[in-house]
């Protein structure tokens, strides 16, 4: 230890005198050398060795410490010695931080916070001093430069993007910002990819644009280097954007121009076959559309607007479900555009409705019915009596008239009564005559109808069924009398009525489970009597409506619930009030009508095949199972056949083969010929 400090103590000594003799060399001639030669040396005592030979002040930090190394065999000035110096501290993970005159010594962890020699006008490359520096980016973004960059920078360094600026600002030393400036340098630069924009006069952008890209794939390497451009189209001006290196545009915009060249078999003339959508109906909507776009460009394109109009025409075939269409190549786009999003597969709906009917007809009557008269000499005189017609056979009342007249002579009858009827009485050619009848009659009607009628549409399309019969109703009739009561040319003109469950409807799917449904539902029958001149009678229900309604569910879209009474009564006043003996005088009829009318309905959207097969075969193995329930059993002698109609069993899809898949959009399917077959 104590050898250890006296030589520290001579190469202090050494060193104050050596500082002695630089600063006296420094102030004669700036020319002097320094030959250096610490070995293990303490760099406290280096940095007084610094400032005795370049005068410079130095703070030195209390964490800096360590024995260094510096042994040079070629003379060095003042400030050469001074860059190995800065040298030594970055081996040592040191940095001098100079402001001026002062030079300060801290640990390299520290730098950034310490003010020192920012933003220089120019920069030693061979410093290791610390200097914060400004790079403004020219033609790259500043950011992105950054990402780049910073795994050049120390851990100490900072390099950061100024947002809004392009800018860089970068601390480290001197040799290292100078070496990412150069860097910069070489990379900012403008270059020649320039975008060129190449407008095509015979072919659609979109499918030059499409095999050009084809032809680059693959190509990744290339598209990392920068190496390889991009192609864009425009539809609207139908032109191809390129950008890139211009060699490399040069070949693409080759490569379109032989592209773009007219076809000798009509390249102007384009045929699409749709799939799901009728050609037929849409021909006619492409006219109106070309009609409206002429129609509106001729007031700003004039006669240009009139040739691409009368250059276009459309036509359908309907034997292929195509549409033919000839139109300039804009033109040509946007019909094929349109035509693509209207030819589109479309959801099926299976809608059940049902239409419940009940009703319940109760009438009664009661009456009495008597008459006195006096037949003498063939003259009838009446004396008294009580007529009220009481009930009736089919919708005609029946008297105490009517009854005697019924026997008399029977031929002459009208109407024959129903019910109880108990008649007692006299009819004599002379005397006094009497007639009584007492009648009652109750009668019940129940109705209970459930109508279930099915369909299936597609989305948004009306569908119709009809399950009627036409009934003839009688409107007219004629007869022309002539000589010896003889009728000439006698007719009835009738009219045929539709008379069952007819339904109108259209879904509207709302591209999520609900859907908007039209419903019109008519539901008759015959009423089973008779009108004025022997007519039908028919019961009518009709519902028209709008519903918005979930997938699967069932929802009441109408309904009626009627309950009707009605009471009548034929009586001679005063007379009919007398107890018991009133009854004689009085007549009493009640009638009570009701029904309960209500109309359900159940859509399912067939969302794929699998779930309409399930629809169906539902819907056929219920049918089916029907006609099993009706065959003949237990008859020992059958009078008929035994074997009776009956639906085929549905197969087992398991069993049947794979089907083919179905053919591209625009595309027509061709029976491939037999190539062995042709061969000879």
């Amino acid at each position: 230890m104590n050898d250890r400090r006296a030589m520290r103590s001579i190469w202090l000594a050494v060193v104050l005198g050596l500082s002695t003799l630089l600063q006296a060399q420094a102030q004669t001639a700036s020319s002097q050398r320094i030959t250096t030669n610490f070995r293990d040396t303490d760099i406290g005592t280096i940095a007084e060795a610094v400032h005795a030979a370049t005068g410079k002040t130095i703070i030195l930090d209390p964490r800096v410490r360590g024995q260094v190394t510096l042994i040079s065999s070629t003379p060095m000035t003042p400030a050469e010695f001074y860059q190995a110096f800065l040298s030594i501290l970055q081996v040592y993970s040191f940095a001098a931080v100079e402001t001026g005159n002062i030079v300060k010594i801290v640990p390299e962890a520290n730098v950034r916070t310490v003010p020192g020699n920012d933003l220089p006008a120019r920069l030693n490359s061979g410093s290791d001093e610390m200097v914060t520096q400004v790079i403004t980016a020219k033609n790259i973004n500043a950011a992105q430069l950054a990402q780049v960059l910073r795994p050049l920078i120390a851990q100490y360094g900072n390099l950061a993007p100024v947002p809004g600026t392009n800018t860089l600002i970068i601390t480290d030393r001197a040799s290292n910002v100078a070496r990412i400036m150069r860097i910069i340098n070489r990379v900012d630069q403008a270059g020649d990819a320039n975008i060129e924009v190449i407008p095509l006069q015979n072919s659609t952008a979109a499918d030059v644009v499409r095999t050009l890209s084809a032809l680059t794939a693959g190509q990744g390497a290339q598209d990392a280097a920068g190496l390889a451009p991009r192609v864009v189209a425009d539809e609207r001006s139908n032109s191809v954007l390129i950008s890139g290196d211009s060699s490399q545009r040069l070949r693409i915009s080759t490569l379109i121009a032989h592209l773009d060249t007219p076809m000798e078999n009509g390249g102007d003339t384009e045929v699409r076959y749709l799939r799901y959508a009728s050609a037929e109906k849409i021909a006619p909507k492409l006219k109106e559309q070309m009609t409206g776009v002429a129609a509106a460009s001729g007031a700003t394109g004039g006669a240009a607007a009139a040739a691409a109009d009368r250059s276009t025409t459309i036509w359908a075939d309907p034997g292929t479900n195509a549409l033919v269409i000839t139109a300039p190549p804009k033109t040509m786009r946007s019909l094929l555009t349109i035509v693509d999003k209207l030819d589109i597969p479309r959801l099926q709906v299976l809608v059940e409705a049902i239409i419940v009917d009940v009703s319940t007809i109760k009438s009664a009557d009661l009456g009495v019915n008597w008459a006195v008269f006096s037949n003498e000499d063939g003259t009838n005189v009446p004396a008294g009596g009580f007529i009220s017609p009481v009930g009736g056979a089919n919708g005609n009342s029946v008297s105490i008239v009517d009854l005697a007249q019924a026997i008399t002579n029977p031929a002459s009858a009208a109407t024959v009564p129903l019910g109880a009827t108990f008649g007692i009485g006299r009819l004599r050619d002379n005397g006094i005559n009497f007639a009584a009848m007492i009648r009652a009659l109750r009668s019940d009607a129940n109705t209970n109808v459930i109508a279930t009628p099915t369909t299936t549409t597609t989305d948004n399309q009306e569908a119709e069924i009809k399950v009627v019969q036409e009934v003839p109703f009688i409107t007219g009739q004629y007869t022309s009398t002539g000589g010896g009561n003889t009728s000439v040319n006698p007719f009835t003109t009738v009219t045929r009525e539709e008379v069952g469950t007819i339904m109108k409807i259209t879904p509207q799917i709302n591209g999520g489970d609900k859907m908007m449904m039209k419903i019109e539902l008519e539901s008759s029958e015959l009423a089973g009597t008779t009108g004025d001149a022997s007519s039908l009678i028919t019961n009518k229900r009709a519902l028209k409506t709008e519903v918005l309604i979930e997938d699967g569910g069932t929802i009441v879209i109408g309904g009626l619930i009627r309950d009707a009474r009605i009471n009548g009564e034929s009586r001679v006043p005063v007379l009919s009030r007398i107890p018991l003996i009133g009854e004689a005088f009085r007549s009493r009829s009640g009638k009570r009508d009701k029904s309960n009318l209500m109309v359900f309905i159940k859509p399912t959207i067939l969302v794929d095949s699998a779930q309409a097969s399930f629809e169906t075969n539902r819907k056929y193995n219920a049918i089916r199972n029907d006609q099993l329930g009706q065959r003949p059993r237990g008859e020992l002698i059958p009078i008929l056949p035994r074997d009776t109609p009956l639906l085929p069993e549905l197969p087992n899809p398991a069993l049947l083969p794979p089907a083919a898949p179905a053919p591209e959009a625009g595309v027509a399917t061709q029976p491939v010929p037999n190539e062995d077959a042709a061969r000879p």
